[in-house]
């Protein structure tokens, strides 16, 4: 990938940008992500009613790499053999699929759910600073607008949830989950992937993942505690499939047409999602703090987007780099 240095400034710049894509079809990516994660707590939480927290994180590894790299290779994609691309491909799994991943099945084993999503939408603020240091981007004052309403929104919604009980360790997991999390997708955009498709790129990035995390749980927590039956199967599946190997593709063709802010801005509609699947799964009632909650991450995610497609012109009326 080229780097690209954009002097017209846009609210959030971003000096390596790829083709950029219309505010719609991130909002319409941005929404399903996130609809697909909100349901993986609900998800999660069923599934560690089976087994431990890393060896989940293990088998979430090892089915959505598997299914990913299947369908690349059937759809006619070579895996990929170059030294230097492998390396960035390791960066971006132990990143977003290993530590991201293994710290948030563990955190949200130890905190209510509520209190995880909370903790998660911290992300876009991480990729802001991390974008900030590495891709020299800068977050103008209606981006930075859109982050403030999206976090303040998802305080509200998880507010009933903040009574005290969330164990420190479970939160500090899923602030360092954020955080490496935030890290992969600005990576994913600061290196060049080009060789190489989301689908392939994220199936790579789970195999190589599966192979950190499984001797890692085999050693530290063994099979013991697992119940292998068809309620640890079904939401396991659910958590590998459309929860992990979907939207972490989607997520990776978002980082390619838009900034990492905008692809960031995922996290905050998660704890909508994750009220509305608690609503239809187990029958939890919507109040209004959820409703006012869920309305302001709403208005904040559509600012952070618009935002990061609105350009103003420079002296010259165009755009420098090569």
């Amino acid at each position: 990938m080229d780097d690209v240095t954009d002097n017209t400034t846009a609210d959030v710049v971003d000096d390596h940008r790829s083709d950029q894509a219309t505010p719609l079809f991130v909002l319409a990516a941005i929404v399903l992500i996130a609809m697909l994660i909100g349901g993986n707590f609900s998800a999660l939480k069923f599934a560690l009613d089976h087994t431990t927290p890393f060896l989940l994180a293990s088998m979430r590894t090892v089915i959505g790499g598997t299914v990913l790299v299947a369908l690349a290779v059937g759809r006619g994609e070579r895996f990929p053999t170059d030294r230097a691309l492998l390396a960035r491909i390791f960066v971006v799994g132990f990143s977003i699929t290993t530590v991201s991943s293994g710290l948030l099945v563990f955190g949200v084993s130890k905190v209510p759910a509520g209190f995880a999503s909370l903790i998660s939408s911290t992300m876009p603020l991480f990729t802001a600073v991390i974008s900030l240091l590495l891709l020299r981007a800068r977050v103008s004052r209606l981006g930075a607008l859109g982050l403030v309403i999206g976090f303040v929104g998802t305080a509200v919604l998880a507010s009933p949830a903040l009574d005290g009980d969330a164990k420190l360790v479970g939160a500090v997991s899923l602030i360092c989950s954020a955080l490496a999390w935030a890290f992969g997708t600005v990576y994913m955009k600061w290196k060049d992937f080009s060789q190489v498709t989301p689908i392939m790129l994220v199936g790579v990035q789970l195999w190589m993942s599966a192979a950190m995390l499984v001797p890692f749980a085999l050693i530290v927590e063994g099979t013991a505690d697992t119940d292998w039956s068809l309620g640890l199967f079904v939401p396991l599946t659910y958590a590998a499939i459309p929860a992990n190997a979907v939207t972490f593709s989607l997520i990776a063709t978002v980082v390619r047409r838009a900034t990492p802010t905008q692809a960031a801005s995922t996290a905050y509609m998660i704890p909508l999602f994750g009220v509305f699947f608690g609503w239809v799964i187990r029958g939890e009632v919507l109040g209004i703090v959820e409703l006012v909650g869920g309305l302001l991450i709403v208005a904040g995610v559509s600012v952070v987007v618009t935002a990061g497609n609105r350009r103003r012109p420079t002296a010259s009326g165009s755009k420098g780099g090569r």
